[in-house]
């Protein structure tokens, strides 16, 4: 039987290999009213980027110890840095959980200049659900950290901050390099960036400031996909490009 994975709130010590952990909050809650948990059992624990076999040393019902047993052997995430212009709520929120879900490490909400003017006000008091998600999404998919869910910014900035030796850029316009092309030979360890433009695509001056900073602009293919869809498509194409040129 495959063991309930929990990623911590806290740990001592606080850098390094700790040896005590605990959950606080929602996760401390359901693991203590509706999991029932008692001392002495065992779970699999993440704690600070290390996965460990743990047992249950105190329960509250706002907090659950552990004692870390043993490190356990865990993939680290993909370096791939996904900047996802802010859309639909409902359709940006599956596109976090699904990236999570891939092995991400991070997503950087991007408000673009056809991001609806109503959702990039809202975007920032939408963050703190945006990493429950992410949470959510890390421990079904049994991943031993949480990506980085960045607050929202503008495209400029996303730019001026890049440093991944490797930035892609899906584009409507590009017709003959595809990602795939683009990606061979990129290494499992090599950081990549990858951008996913809103609904209606980047704006012309959206694409020179892309053009400025040295993204390589790619296709997926010849049919007009949803931003969501082409983020997962996009990720997917990557992980497997990655791993081939590891392999």
């Amino acid at each position: 039987m495959t063991r309930r994975r929990w990623i911590a709130d806290t740990w001592s010590p606080e850098s390094g290999h700790p040896t005590h952990t605990a959950l606080t909050g929602e996760q401390a809650v359901h693991l203590a009213r509706v999991l029932r948990a008692e001392p002495g059992q065992v779970f699999d624990v993440v704690a600070n980027g290390f996965l460990h076999r743990a047992e249950v040393s105190a329960v509250s019902e706002s907090e659950v110890r552990f004692t870390l047993l043993e490190e356990l052997e865990a993939d680290a995430a993909l370096p791939i840095h996904l900047l996802l212009a802010v859309f639909k709520f409902d359709h940006f929120e599956w596109a976090i959980e699904k990236a999570t879900e891939l092995g991400i490490a991070r997503i950087t909400p991007i408000l673009a200049r056809r991001t609806e003017k109503h959702l990039a006000f809202a975007a920032e008091k939408r963050i703190a659900r945006w990493r429950r998600i992410a949470l959510e999404a890390a421990k079904q998919s049994r991943r031993t950290d949480v990506p980085e869910i960045a607050e929202p910014t503008s495209l400029a900035a996303a730019l001026k901050a890049e440093t991944a030796p490797q930035r892609i850029l899906l584009s409507e316009a590009e017709q003959a390099v595809t990602l795939a092309s683009a990606l061979r030979g990129q290494h499992a360890d090599a950081d990549l960036a990858l951008a996913i433009g809103p609904e209606g695509g980047w704006t012309a001056e959206e694409m020179a400031l892309f053009t400025e900073h040295r993204w390589t602009h790619v296709t997926l293919g010849p049919r007009i996909l949803r931003a969501e869809t082409a983020a997962i498509a996009a990720l997917a194409i990557a992980t497997a490009q990655m791993q081939q040129a590891t392999d």
